[in-house]
């Protein structure tokens, strides 16, 4: 029997709904595909059309979109996206820690916030712990919050030194020699983390902290012999370290220091014969008093839905592939 199907009015302040409707209603027109309803507007009168459960989840949406735009948070196509998850598996509660905290500010004064609740919790976890492992898939926000984490304690001189480090190992090309000196060498392995430096901390403050070593970004062989106090250290990739790597670059940890690791197991660049580092120190630590591991899934992707979309359609491919290879 076919529902039968229902209208009902949604409620949305006036000054909100061009926020709520989106770029050429482009929001409204993913919630409608989403959840299979129809939104019709004739003035302010906005209605939606369809089977009763779905006007109701529709309903829901609006009105949780609608608190978020009183909050002043931006509505963007990840919010819209994950609201409309959340709502769908009867997970409101979620919403309530989204853009609930501010990480920090960039030099432009525009706020960096956990958009997910697995966010949220990293978060809380680099708050809480020395040491934290950040694992999951590309676009879930674990290296840029993590950078955000470190420049905010800088700025409230909790440590005195923001130290970005990743392996300097090729995404399955072969470079060849590249040309000038060391650093020029290293330089675009390490680009990631310029960039995210140059858009939190600005491009002038970030090069006078360079200038005077309390911002240091090299590869992960720099940091041998060495001991690190007072510092904030992430390192970024780090699935792409051996367990000897990982091991030197844990022990090089001193006094009022907190380090974050972060990297995607499903993005290993090491020759097949060699193990991860980050795989073995997950199962190596995952006991320890002060060490925190925090995995991030599809739900808390932050960039295009596109990249959703890829992470899931790999995942599934390794699900029927990977069984048949063994």
């Amino acid at each position: 029997m076919t529902p039968t199907p229902i209208e009902k009015r949604v409620n949305i302040p006036p000054q909100y709904i061009a926020t709520i409707f989106g770029s050429f209603d482009k929001h409204i027109s993913t919630i409608e595909e989403a959840l299979q309803v129809t939104f019709v507007v004739r003035g302010e009168d906005v209605k939606v059309l369809g089977e009763s459960l779905r006007v109701k989840l529709a309903t829901q949406v609006i009105k949780q979109l609608v608190q978020f735009a009183q909050k002043g948070d931006i509505i963007d196509e990840q919010l819209v996206n994950y609201t409309i998850e959340a709502i769908k598996k009867d997970r409101e509660q979620d919403l309530q820690q989204v853009n609930s905290d501010i990480v920090t500010l960039t030099y432009l004064g525009k706020p960096i916030k956990a958009k997910t609740t697995g966010q949220k919790e990293y978060v809380e976890l680099i708050k809480k712990n020395m040491v934290v492992f950040g694992v999951g898939p590309a676009g879930t926000g674990k290296t840029y919050l993590a950078m955000a984490m470190a420049i905010n304690a800088f700025r409230r001189n909790e440590v005195n030194k923001i130290i970005l480090t990743r392996p300097a190992i090729e995404a399955g090309e072969k470079l060849g020699f590249l040309p000038g000196d060391l650093q020029s060498k290293v330089d675009p392995y390490l680009r990631p983390l310029y960039d995210a430096l140059f858009e939190i901390m600005g491009p002038d403050l970030f090069d006078k902290n360079m200038e005077k070593g309390l911002i240091e970004v090299a590869p992960l062989a720099y940091m041998r012999g060495r001991t690190l106090n007072n510092a904030f250290i992430v390192l970024d990739e780090a699935q792409n370290t051996t367990p000897q790597q990982m091991k030197m670059f844990l022990t090089r940890l001193g006094f009022n220091s907190k380090a974050v690791i972060t990297g995607d197991m499903t993005q290993v660049d090491l020759p097949s014969d060699k193990k991860s580092g980050l795989s073995e120190a997950i199962r190596v630590l995952d006991n320890v008093d002060g060490i925190a591991i925090n995995y991030l899934g599809r739900d808390d992707v932050v960039r295009h839905p596109i990249v959703q979309k890829i992470v899931d359609a790999y995942d599934d491919f390794d699900a029927k592939v990977k069984p048949q290879n063994k």
